[in-house]
């Protein structure tokens, strides 16, 4: 996949697209402070003259695309955020973990990626979403909603595990959690690992890792079971996304192509999910988990799930949801590929949870 050459330049200029879910929704930029001192950005979405419900609903990106990137994208079908706002009532934010996005990046992101160890691990990015939930919960203080697509998934999860007083819905999309020591992409023998120490992490890999557009298309490709990859994904949808991951990085055109950075922390957990060690206990969530994984998925496991749904003993109620002929991006692809089938479960469970998790 390419850009549009033209349009990308644009882009890359700082010139915006017009929001075509812009109509309805209003959106507010604003910042938050972790209690390490991180400026993290939070995006706040809100269906226009509706009584947002007093429960917000935080969504959480993957491992290399931002929030804005992976959630709200101005093209049609592009923004899962705008589409949870409108059906929910519900005020959405999409938050940036450090190092992505709008948020403050480490020091060490501005020197060679091999001068430091991978970057944002995840027992630092459950502190940016506590940051983010103590901003939006309000004066009442009500427990919240999780949505964590990928990476995202696992970070929200172990938040919950932490924090269970805070979340009473959780939402795994396409998450890792240690059910199988077998991975094909992050295992034993991947890039990932140590040549002489299979089951450590590479020790090269680097503080963070830089990206090109085209990076992004490759396994999402392979995974769409068409030749003709415009019929299973927009275009549209293609080209704003591989723009909004370029332009998330205020670092991009240094380069020419440009790339954009991601921390490496992410990675390192994820190996270690993927190689059969759970980074924390589902048993202490008490939320209520929605459990989503498409059949292609080419992160998660089959195990991953079964495996949280057997340790989350005192969750409120645990409902899987396995999307038949799905892809890891399925929130992305045309509506009849997976995306309408998601999006209608999602609000029916915020729709039927329990305010309260028990205690």
């Amino acid at each position: 996949m390419k850009l549009v050459p033209i349009l990308a330049s644009l882009l890359l200029a700082g010139m915006a697209w017009p929001n075509a879910s812009a109509a309805d929704i209003e959106r507010r930029d604003f910042h938050v402070t972790t209690s390490d001192g991180i400026r993290l950005h939070v995006r706040e979405l809100a269906a226009s003259g509706a009584k947002p419900d007093p429960a917000p609903l935080i969504m959480i990106h993957g491992a290399r695309v931002s929030g804005i990137g992976s959630f709200d994208l101005p093209v049609a079908n592009g923004s899962l955020a705008a589409d949870l706002a409108r059906r929910t009532g519900r005020k959405v934010y999409v938050m940036d973990a450090r190092g992505y996005g709008g948020s403050q990046r480490p020091a060490a992101m501005d020197r060679p990626a091999s001068e430091s160890r991978p970057l944002s691990r995840a027992y630092e990015v459950v502190r940016d979403i506590d940051a983010v939930v103590g901003a939006v919960r309000g004066d009442k203080r009500e427990p919240v909603a999780l949505l964590g697509w990928a990476t995202g998934g696992m970070w929200a999860a172990y938040y919950a595990s932490l924090r269970p007083e805070n979340v009473d819905r959780l939402i795994t999309l396409n998450a890792l959690y240690g059910g199988s020591f077998e991975h094909a992409m992050l295992g034993r023998g991947s890039s990932v690992s140590d040549p002489e120490h299979p089951e450590r992490l590479n020790p090269d890999i680097g503080g963070y890792a830089e990206y090109p557009a085209s990076s992004l298309f490759g396994v999402w490709d392979r995974s769409i079971p068409v030749e003709d990859k415009a019929s299973w994904r927009d275009p549209a949808i293609a080209q704003a996304y591989a723009s909004a991951a370029l332009t998330s990085d205020p670092a991009s055109k240094r380069q020419d192509p440009p790339v954009f950075r991601a921390p490496m922390g992410a990675m390192e957990d994820s190996f270690y999910q993927a190689t059969g060690r759970r980074l924390f206990d589902a048993s202490s969530i008490t939320a209520r988990i929605l459990i989503v994984r498409s059949d292609r998925d080419f992160w998660s496991r089959p195990e991953d799930a079964e495996t949280l749904a057997r340790d989350a003993v005192r969750s409120a109620g645990v409902k899987r949801l396995d999307l038949p002929d799905a892809t890891h991006m399925v929130h992305l692809d045309r509506p009849e590929h997976g995306r309408d089938a998601l999006l209608a479960e999602i609000v029916s469970f915020l729709a039927d949870a329990p305010r309260t998790p028990p205690r």
